[in-house]
């Protein structure tokens, strides 16, 4: 999944959105990235109200639909 190159996500954003996109808790993203949960849950709200999304499934689903 490319999520890097979505204008709209960070770099950052991207990583922990393919975490997610693959089924990973707060607590695996962070320890697989090296960040905090905090920084997670961060990142999590950033796309949310960067992309409308409502919830983590909708979030995951949008950036299953990017090209």
């Amino acid at each position: 999944m490319a999520l890097c190159s979505d204008p709209l996500v960070s770099p950052a954003e991207g990583r922990v959105l393919a975490a997610l996109s693959s089924g990973a808790s707060n607590r695996e993203v962070a320890s697989a990235l090296f960040i905090s949960v905090r920084t997670v849950e961060s990142h999590i709200s950033n796309l949310l109200a960067k992309t409308g999304c409502r919830s983590r499934t909708q979030l995951v689903l949008w950036a299953l639909s990017r090209p």
